[in-house]
C-alpha cells in the first residue's frame, strides 16, 4: 500500500519526501554497475549481504555506533559478469539488433526486502535520486530485468515490474505453485519446472536402490511444498522417508559452549538415522548453517572426550542450493572435515555450458579501469584478501591490491572460471530479450524527438508475444524457448562434488535430466564417473531400512513399520525369487524347475523310457526273450503237430494262442522309446486287440473242453457244437467286439503324444495322452471280462475226466492273469512318467508269461522230456 501511495503522490511531494528520508543514515549502501545504451536491461543480483548489529537496548539506539559490515559472496559475482558479457557479445554481433546498442543497469539486492523494492524502482527511474514515478531528465528505456536468485527476491521485483508490464527473467527461483500465467503475465523463469527435479530425485534413488531416504528441507513455505510433493512421489515408487526434518537455517545458541551443549543433547535427526542417503532442500543460509553444524559436531571429541561423531551421509542436493560460499571457505578449513561434509555429494543443478569467449572475457578484466562498477573493487578485495588505497584514507594493514592478480589462481569456492548454471541462465535471459527485440517489426523506425536529439522508443509489453513463441539456439548450441507458463524448456545436470587438499573442489557432471519433445523426460547417470564419500566401504552405498532380501526369499512386512522395513522369508517349495527384495516368490515356467537355492530356474530335461537306459534295456530284453521262447514253443508245436497231445487240445487254437502271445511280447516294445503320433495310436489298440485274441482263444479252448464232455453223453444237444466251428466263432466274435471298441476310441478321442510338465519336478515327461481315459479303461474292462469268464469256466471244468485236460492249467493261468491286471490298475494310477509306462510293460510281460508258462510248460515237458507219454496208447489208457 505504501508503494502504491508513493506512485500516486505528485512528483514534487515525492521529491521532498525522498530528500527528507535521505537525511536518515542508511545502514545499507546501494551497489550498482551502469553501462549506457539505447535500450537497457536491468539486473538485480544477490552477491552482497550486510550484517547489521543487534541493539541491546542498554542505551538509546540513536547513540549506539552503527557499523556497516558488508560481506560479499565472491562466487556470485560471476552472475554480474555473465550479464555484462552477454550484453557486450550482442553489441559486437551484427546479426542481432544491428545499429542498436544495448546497455545494462545492475543493482545488488543485499537480500533485504526494502533494498529490493528500492533498487527495482531505481531500474525504472533516474537513479541519482529516489523519486518514484518522476523523471529528472531523460527517461530510462528499460526493456527487461533479470532477477532474482531466490524466490522472495523474484516476488518482490514482480510486485513492481508487473505494474509496468516489464518482462522479468528469474534466474534461480522455483515457484511451482504459481502456474497461472495470467497472475504473473510479465514473469519468465530461466530454470526448468521444479516438478522435473522431483522426478529426477525419485529416478536417482531407484537407480541406486535407495529405499530408505531422509528428507531435510528449509523451514519455510517452499520447503514445506517440497516435502508435500516429494514424499508421496517417493512412496508411490516404493521408497520410504526415514525422517522428515525442517532446518531452521540459523543458530539460536548465543555462545559456543551453549551451542556445543545443544548439539550434544539434541543431535540432529538426520545424523542419528541409519539412512545413508539424505535429500537436502534449502538455500545458501541453510547450507552454511548445516556445514557449520557438521564441522562443530566433528570437533566435539576435542572438547568432550569419548564422544563419537555420527557416521557420514551421502547428500543429494537440489538445484536451489549453492554448494559452498566464501564465508564457509574462509572460516573453516575444508580438508580436516571433508569426510564429514559434502565430498561425494550428488546435486541437481541448472544446466550450464561454457559460451565461447567467456574465459577470455574473465581473463581480460581490469579492476582499476571501470569506475562505474561498484562491485569490482569489493570483489577483488574479498577474493584476493587485499585492499585498494583510498583517498584521504590510510591503507589497511593487509597487503594492497595491484590489479594484476589472476582470477585463475582463485580456488573454486571463491570464484569459478567456468560458467555456472545461474550465470548460464542470466546469459540466456539476455539473449532471449535480444532475440525477442529482433523479432519486432522495424525497431529502428521507433524513434522519438528528445530535445535536440532522438531516442529509441520501445514499450516493454511488446516483448511478451515474441517471447512466448521464441525459439533459438544460443552460442553453445542449446535450444532456448519458453512453454505456455513462461518456464524455460530445459533440463537439469547431475553433478558430483569432489574436494581436494588445496581447499578447492570440482563439480563433475555425471548425469542429466533432459526434457525432449519426442521422447519426454530422459534420465542418464554415469556411475563410473562418480566419486563416493570415503567412509562408505561399499559403493554405491546402500540406504535401506534393513538388508536386502537375497534371491531365494521374499519380503515379509513388519507390523507397525513402514513398508520399506521388512523381514525375509524363504520361498516355498516349487517357487523362486531371482531378484533382491521381491514382494512374493514366483513359480518357474512349465518347462523349468527351481534350483537348489530357489533363486533361479533350470530347464527341465525331456524324459521317456528309452532303450538306452537300464530299465528300458531290461524290459526290452525280457520282451525279446519271452518272444523267442514263444517262437520256440510254437516251433515245437508245429513240429509235433501230429502227436496226440497237440491234436487232443485243439491244434488250431493252440497256434492262435501262441501267435497272439508272441505278438503280446513284441507289442510291449511299442511302449519303449519316444512317443510319436504313430506309436501312440498303435500301441494301446494293438495291446487291447492282441490280448483279446489271446484271452478269447483260452476261453474257446475251455468252452470246447466243456462242450466235448457234455456232448459225450447220448442225446445231448451240444453234440452239434463239437468241432472247430464253435472255437472259431468264439475267437472271432470276442475279437470283433474289441475291434469295435478300439474303432470307436480312435474315432472319438484318439491317443496323441503329449509333454507332461507337471508330474515330475525336474523332467518333462514325453508320453502318450490316452485321449479318452474312459475308452482306455473300457478296453481293459472288456479284457478283464473275458479273463473272468475264462477263469470261471476253466475253474468249473478243471476236474473233468479227460486226457490232457487243460482246464486246471487254464484256471491257474487265468488266476495269474487276473491278479496281474487287478494289481495293474491302482499301480498305474499312482505312478507318473516313465514308471507308468514301465508298469504297463511289466503287466503285459507278466500276464503273457503267466499264460505261456502255465498253459504250455506241462505240454513242453511231455514233448521234450517225456515223449513216452505223448502216445496214443497212453491217451487211450488214461481215458480208461
Amino acid at each position: 500500500m505504501l508503494l502504491l501511495l508513493l506512485l500516486l503522490l505528485p512528483p514534487m511531494v515525492c521529491k521532498a519526501h525522498a530528500e527528507k528520508c535521505a537525511g536518515n543514515v542508511p545502514i545499507i549502501i546501494r551497489h550498482e554497475w551502469y553501462q549506457p545504451g539505447e535500450i537497457l536491461i536491468g539486473g538485480i543480483v544477490s552477491s552482497i549481504s550486510y550484517m547489521s548489529p543487534k541493539f541491546s537496548f542498554e542505551k538509546h539506539p540513536s547513540k549506539q555506533e552503527i557499523k556497516k559490515l558488508p560481506i560479499m559472496i565472491t562466487r556470485l559475482y560471476q552472475h554480474i559478469l555473465a550479464l555484462a558479457f552477454a550484453i557486450n557479445e550482442i553489441n559486437e554481433n551484427s546479426e542481432i539488433l544491428p545499429n542498436i546498442t544495448l546497455g545494462f543497469h545492475i543493482y545488488d539486492s543485499c537480500n533485504v526486502a526494502r533494498m529490493i523494492y528500492r533498487n527495482t524502482l531505481g531500474l525504472l527511474f533516474q537513479s541519482s535520486r529516489f523519486i518514484p514515478n518522476y523523471n529528472c531528465g531523460s527517461k530510462k528505456n528499460l526493456i527487461g530485468a533479470v532477477g532474482g536468485l531466490y524466490s522472495d527476491i523474484s516476488s518482490y521485483m514482480a510486485n513492481t515490474l508487473g505494474l509496468f508490464k516489464i518482462p522479468q527473467f528469474s534466474y534461480g527461483s522455483f515457484e511451482p505453485e504459481k502456474k497461472d500465467k495470467s497472475k504473473l503475465p510479465s514473469f519468465y523463469r530461466m530454470v526448468p519446472n521444479e516438478a522435473l527435479q522431483y522426478w529426477g530425485i525419485v529416478q536417482l534413488c531407484l537407480h541406486f536402490g535407495w529405499k530408505w531416504v531422509g528428507l531435510l528441507a528449509m523451514d519455510n513455505e517452499a520447503g514445506e511444498h517440497f516435502l508435500q510433493v516429494l514424499e508421496p512421489m517417493l512412496s508411490q515408487n516404493g521408497i520410504c522417508s526415514a525422517f522428515t526434518e525442517r532446518h531452521k537455517g540459523r543458530m539460536h545458541a548465543v555462545t559456543i559452549t551453549e551451542y556445543l551443549q545443544e548439539l550434544v543433547n539434541n543431535m540432529p535427526v538426520f545424523l542419528e538415522s541409519k539412512a545413508n542417503a539424505i535429500v537436502f532442500y534449502g538455500d545458501i543460509p541453510n547450507i552454511v548453517t548445516l556445514t557449520t553444524t557438521m564441522c562443530v559436531i566433528n570437533m566435539i571429541p576435542l572438547v568432550i572426550p569419548g564422544f563419537k561423531p555420527p557416521e557420514g551421509k551421502l547428500w543429494i542436493m537440489t538445484a536451489q542450493i549453492d554448494f559452498t560460499s566464501n564465508i564457509y571457505y574462509k572460516v573453516v578449513n575444508i580438508q580436516p572435515f571433508r569426510d564429514a561434509l559434502f565430498h561425494g555429494a550428488l546435486s541437481f543443478s541448472i544446466h550450464s555450458n561454457q559460451p565461447p569467449g567467456f574465459t577470455d572475457f574473465l581473463q581480460n578484466i581490469e579492476p582499476l579501469e571501470d569506475k562505474s562498477n561498484d562491485f569490482m573493487k569489493m570483489f577483488w578485495e574479498h577474493a584476493f584478501g587485499c585492499s585498494f588505497p583510498k583517498r584521504d584514507v590510510p591503507p589497511r594493514s593487509r597487503r594492497q591490491c595491484t590489479g594484476e592478480e589472476e582470477l585463475e589462481s582463485l580456488p573454486a569456492p571463491v570464484f569459478e572460471m567456468s560458467m555456472t548454471g545461474h550465470s548460464y541462465s542470466i546469459y540466456n535471459a539476455v539473449y532471449a530479450v535480444a532475440h525477442a527485440l529482433h523479432l519486432l517489426p522495424s525497431p529502428r523506425a521507433r524513434y522519438e524527438e528528445i530535445g535536440n536529439g532522438k531516442r529509441l522508443n520501445m514499450e516493454p509489453w511488446q516483448l511478451h508475444s515474441p517471447l512466448l513463441r521464441l525459439s533459438f539456439n544460443n552460442s553453445c548450441g542449446d535450444e532456448i524457448k519458453f512453454n505456455e507458463y513462461g518456464e524455460l524448456v530445459a533440463g537439469f545436470d547431475i553433478t558430483n562434488l569432489i574436494t581436494f587438499k588445496n581447499d578447492s573442489y570440482v563439480r563433475g557432471k555425471v548425469g542429466n535430466l533432459n526434457l525432449q519433445a519426442d521422447s519426454g523426460v530422459t534420465f542418464a547417470i554415469d556411475v563410473d564417473g562418480i566419486e563416493w564419500p570415503d567412509y562408505f566401504i561399499q559403493v554405491p552405498p546402500l540406504s535401506l531400512c534393513n538388508d536386502n532380501c537375497p534371491p531365494g526369499s521374499s519380503r515379509k512386512r513388519k507390523e507397525g513399520e513402514k513398508f520399506c522395513c521388512y523381514d525375509c522369508a524363504p520361498c516355498p517349495e516349487g517357487k523362486i525369487s531371482n531378484q533382491i527384495d521381491m514382494d512374493y516368490c514366483i513359480p518357474c515356467m512349465e518347462d523349468h524347475y527351481p534350483n537348489k537355492h530357489q533363486d533361479g530356474c533350470i530347464p527341465k530335461t525331456p524324459t521317456f523310457l528309452s532303450y538306452a537306459e537300464p530299465l528300458g534295456m531290461t524290459l526290452a530284453a525280457l520282451a525279446l526273450f519271452f518272444a523267442v521262447i514263444t517262437a520256440v514253443v510254437l516251433g515245437f508245436f508245429i513240429q509235433q503237430r501230429d502227436t496226440p497231445i497237440i491234436k487232443a487240445n485243439n491244434r488250431s487254437l493252440t497256434y492262435v494262442l501262441l501267435i497272439s502271445l508272441l505278438l503280446c511280447f513284441l507289442c510291449s516294445l511299442l511302449f519303449i522309446g519316444k512317443s510319436t503320433n504313430t506309436t501312440c495310436l498303435v500301441r494301446q489298440t494293438a495291446f487291447g486287440l492282441i490280448f483279446s485274441v489271446a484271452v478269447s482263444s483260452i476261453l474257446a479252448k475251455t468252452i470246447t473242453v466243456v462242450v466235448a464232455f457234455m456232448a459225450s453223453k447220448p442225446g445231448n444237444i451240444f453234440r452239434k457244437w463239437v468241432g472247430k466251428r464253435l472255437a472259431h466263432f468264439i475267437v472271432l466274435s470276442c475279437t470283433l467286439f474289441q475291434v469295435g471298441i478300439c474303432a470307436a476310441w480312435l474315432a472319438v478321442s484318439p491317443p496323441f503324444p503329449e509333454l507332461d510338465m507337471h508330474s515330475q519336478i525336474r523332467e518333462i515327461v514325453v508320453e502318450c495322452n490316452e485321449g479318452s481315459a474312459t475308452m482306455f479303461y473300457f478296453v481293459l474292462g472288456y479284457m478283464g471280462f473275458l479273463a473272468s469268464v475264462s477263469f470261471s469256466v476253466a475253474f468249473l471244468a478243471r476236474k473233468l475226466p479227460d486226457s490232457f485236460n487243460e482246464a486246471k492249467f487254464i484256471t491257474f493261468s487265468m488266476l495269474v492273469f487276473c491278479s496281474v491286471w487287478v494289481s495293474f490298475v491302482p499301480t498305474y494310477l499312482s505312478t507318473r512318467g516313465k514308471a507308468m509306462v514301465a508298469v504297463e510293460i511289466f503287466s503285459i510281460l507278466a500276464s503273457s508269461a503267466g499264460l505261456l508258462g502255465c498253459i504250455f510248460s506241462p505240454k513242453c515237458y511231455i514233448i521234450i522230456l517225456r515223449p513216452d507219454l505223448n502216445k496214443r496208447e497212453q491217451l487211450i489208457r488214461r481215458q480208461k
